[in-house]
This record gives C-alpha cells, sequence and structure tokens, in this order.
C-alpha cells in the first residue's frame, strides 16, 4: 500500500510539474499567432477608434498582428461573457468602457462577474463628457438650468443613448444630485440623440466631447458644464459641474483592457507592456489628443490601477442605478 501511494504522489507531481513547465513555456512563446482585441460595439464608434489606434503599436511591441474585432450586443455584455469564457491564454484580449462597472446593477442576470472573471491589464484612456441644451433652450447658464428644471421638471426632456449607455448614466446622477426627475428619451446611440438635441426636438443631452465639441464651438448648442473634476483645454472658458455646485460629479468615458481570469501573470505583463508602448506613441498621443481623449496617468494603467477603479465604480454606480429602477433586461 505505501509503494502505491509513494507512486501516486510521484504522477501527481509530475502531472502538476508538467502542467506549471507547460504554462510557462506557454508565457515565454506568447504571442505565437495573431491576437484578438474584442471591442464590444460597433466599427466607428469611440471604443472601436481607440482600439484601432492601438492595436498596430501594440502588435508591432509583441511581435504579431493584434486584431480588432467588434461583437456588439447588450451593452457589452455579448463580448463581455464571450472573453471571461475564452481560454486563459493571452489570445483574446477585451478593451470596454465604464459598462464593465454598471454591468452588475444594470443587468439582473449577468452571465458574467467583472470582479472574478476576468485578470485585469491597466486603464487606458478617459473620453470626457458635457452637459448640453438645445440652442434656444431658456436657460443660458447652469445656475438658471437648475431654477429651470425644478419648475418645470415635468416638460423638461433628457435625451439618452438608450439604456446602460454612458449618456444614460449621466443623466440618472444629474437628476439624483439635483433631486429631480425628468422626462427621459432614449435613443438608439448618441448619434441621433444629438441630431434631435441640435434640431430642437429634446431639451438636454450628457454627451461625449469626441463627438460634440465643433457643435459647442461652432454655438450649435448650449452649455451648462463639463463632467470631470478639471476643465478641459479644449474647451477653458466652460466650468466644470463639480465648481457650479455638484461637489464631486465625476463622470468619465474611462476604458480598461481585461484577460480571462487565469491567464498567466507573464502574459499579462507583456500585454500591458505593449498597452503602456501603444500610449506612449508620439503619434498614438497626437490623434487622441486631436479627439479630446485623456490617456490615464500611468499609474492607472496596471493591473491594480484597473481592478481598484473598477470596484470603486462598481460601488459609486450600483445605488445610482437601484435606485432609479433603470435595469436593461
Amino acid at each position: 500500500m505505501t509503494f502505491y501511494k509513494s507512486l501516486l504522489a510521484s504522477a501527481c507531481a509530475f502531472v502538476a510539474g508538467t502542467f506549471i513547465s507547460g504554462s510557462v513555456m506557454a508565457a515565454d512563446v506568447y504571442p505565437n499567432k495573431p491576437v484578438t482585441l474584442v471591442v464590444p460595439f460597433a466599427a466607428g464608434g469611440p471604443t472601436d477608434a481607440v482600439a484601432r489606434l492601438i492595436a498596430v503599436p501594440m502588435g508591432k511591441e509583441l511581435g504579431q498582428s493584434v486584431i480588432v474585432e467588434n461583437t456588439v450586443g447588450a451593452g457589452g455584455t455579448i463580448a463581455a461573457t464571450r472573453v471571461a469564457r475564452s481560454a486563459p491564454d493571452g489570445y483574446m484580449i477585451f478593451i470596454h468602457h465604464m459598462g464593465m462597472a454598471t454591468a452588475p446593477a444594470l443587468y439582473k442576470k449577468l452571465p458574467f462577474d467583472p470582479m472574478k472573471d476576468f485578470e485585469y491589464i491597466g486603464q487606458v484612456v478617459d473620453v470626457p463628457m458635457v452637459l448640453l441644451g438645445r440652442k434656444n433652450f431658456p436657460p443660458n447658464n447652469f445656475k438658471e438650468l437648475e431654477t429651470y428644471i425644478k419648475a418645470n421638471k415635468e416638460k423638461v426632456t433628457l435625451a439618452n443613448a438608450g439604456p446602460g449607455a454612458v449618456s444614460q448614466l449621466c443623466g440618472l446622477l444629474f437628476m439624483s444630485r439635483e433631486g429631480v426627475e425628468l422626462t427621459t428619451v432614449p435613443y438608439k446611440g448618441t448619434g441621433p440623440a444629438l441630431t434631435d438635441l441640435l434640431g430642437g426636438q429634446v431639451d438636454l443631452l450628457c454627451d461625449q466631447t469626441t463627438q460634440t465639441i465643433p457643435y459647442i464651438k461652432d454655438g450649435l448648442v448650449k452649455t451648462y458644464g463639463v463632467t470631470t473634476p478639471k476643465r478641459l483645454p479644449a474647451l477653458p472658458n466652460v466650468p466644470t459641474l463639480d465648481e457650479q455646485g455638484l461637489k464631486g460629479f465625476d463622470v468619465k468615458v474611462w476604458h480598461g483592457m481585461y484577460v480571462s481570469k487565469g491567464t498567466p501573470q507573464a502574459v499579462i505583463n507583456k500585454i500591458n507592456k505593449a498597452l503602456n508602448v501603444a500610449l506612449n506613441d508620439p503619434e498614438v498621443k497626437t490623434r487622441l489628443a486631436e479627439s479630446n481623449i485623456e490617456i490615464v496617468p500611468p499609474a492607472k494603467r496596471t493591473p491594480n490601477g484597473l481592478k481598484d477603479h473598477l470596484d470603486a465604480e462598481i460601488n459609486k454606480w450600483g445605488p445610482v442605478i437601484r435606485k432609479a429602477g433603470a435595469y436593461a433586461d
């Protein structure tokens, strides 16, 4: 019996050693084939644009092509589920915005856990937002807006890009902080929502700077404040909502990069290095700045930087979404 126990122990040790050795070898040669970068939204959107911009320099650093693949649907949950269930080998990378933090509250039946089913590569970029009004909307500044919506809350319309969109979340937080419930008008994307704001069909919209700054500078919309803690270089004369009384109001479309749980640390390190090389590329910096997209500081471009931020954002948005009853399923 002792002999068989000894033989079994030796066999288990051999298998474990082989598995560990295989994992190390796999990480050591990674990547030896093209890598897929999954985007949970349609081609042409802000997240897709960021992904395609950094994919080329990341691929150069990794020594393999990084192929952007769009897997759309259900506010990004289809793509997130796909990546969470993929092989933990680093060949399927996921880039997603703050929807990773809001999904646990937005969806009653979520097929993945953002805090348990992924390994973290790092934060990538932030896209600021602006609270806008139609050109002929009566309030001319934020103080006038506060007075107006409290007196006319039944008539004021607040557009958004649909359930789970950042524009909806920004609107929910704004209404929560102001203590009012406005009539929300969901659209299938910020494009049609912005079109109707420009046409005067809706009153308010919270939208990203990537597509709104030209209209702001041309005076085609009214601007009530930026949603980030600091003023934007592209809009130096537009106050923040924070400085106008909504203390701590901070909504930006932050992006993070993930791989499936169990991916070897050595592989994570290689992907993280490639991400940082891409974000330090002069052409990438220039093109992102032209689109008013902010590269996050180096301390945030780390696995722990992303994990801590994701955890904080889940705790921030959960109560807001549940209080509003704004479920997506």
